[in-house]
């Protein structure tokens, strides 16, 4: 028996998507999923492994106050985190898969939007209604999602002494940092078909790729390595003849310090 959860279709992202909405109503600091996608990323490669405990109210708020807090309900809450684990266990299964290409179907594949191709795609009216506005590059808020992590626990993302190894580290999270600038090449492509408006250039597509891969290498890095372990210096020992720590008034010797 398959005891394998079934993948997130479209209808499960949509409804952490309205979860997300309801939540902003709240708080208007609350995330997109996209933002939320990169910071599961992020979670799944660090080094150590952060507790939900530790990381959710980071991203959404509440805390030991409410622990409902922000969510409206039980129920809702439960749902959030029934899916948010479907995906965590997805992630973790297609970063940990060998695959030799990010066509495979095994690979790694984040829930990202391309906002400015969703733009073009409206109707000239609809899009007069956005004006100047500023939008994100494909796939930038999922980059700023994954650094969110790096900045926020960034003892997880010290380097290691190993000299080759701390340049895998870097040259992986640069790999991903370059996402989160945006996209000033000229658009030739668009994820949306043939058909629609160019919204994204050759290079930010070949960027995404190299940022997928980055987060492999990232996963790979830290397992290999493991854990931090902290140092435990032992405390100094007084001298035979300082009084001891006791309180006593006595000398050391002549009390814990004696045979």
């Amino acid at each position: 028996m398959n005891d394998t959860p079934a993948l997130l279709q479209p209808e499960d992202f949509d409804a952490l998507e309205a979860i997300l909405d309801d939540l902003r109503t709240r708080d208007e600091e609350i995330p997109q999923w996209e933002f939320c996608e990169g910071v599961m990323a992020a979670l799944v490669c660090c080094r150590r492994p952060i507790p939900q405990d530790e990381y959710l109210p980071m991203l959404l708020g509440g805390g030991e106050a409410d622990e409902l807090a922000p969510f409206a309900d039980v129920e809702q809450r439960e749902r959030f985190l029934a899916l948010w684990q479907r995906r965590w266990q997805e992630v973790v299964t297609a970063l940990d898969a060998e695959v030799e290409n990010l066509e495979d179907e095994a690979a790694y594949q984040p829930e990202v939007m391309d906002v400015r191709g969703a733009l073009l795609a409206l109707p000239a009216s609809e899009r007069a209604a956005y004006g100047d506005e500023a939008l994100p590059s494909f796939a930038q808020v999922w980059a700023l999602g994954f650094m969110y992590v790096v900045e926020n626990w960034p003892e997880e993302w010290a380097a290691p002494r190993d000299k080759e190894a701390a340049e895998w580290l870097d040259a992986s999270l640069e790999a991903i940092v370059a996402m989160t600038e945006d996209d000033t090449d000229e658009p030739t492509i668009s994820p949306f078909g043939d058909d629609a408006p160019p919204s994204v250039s050759v290079a930010r597509l070949n960027s995404f790729g190299d940022a997928i891969w980055a987060v492999y290498d990232l996963r790979e890095l830290w397992k290999s390595i493991g854990p931090r372990v902290e140092t435990v210096r032992k405390a100094s020992e007084p001298g035979r003849n300082d009084l001891c720590h006791c309180g006593s008034g006595k000398k050391y010797k002549k009390c814990h310090g004696a045979n």
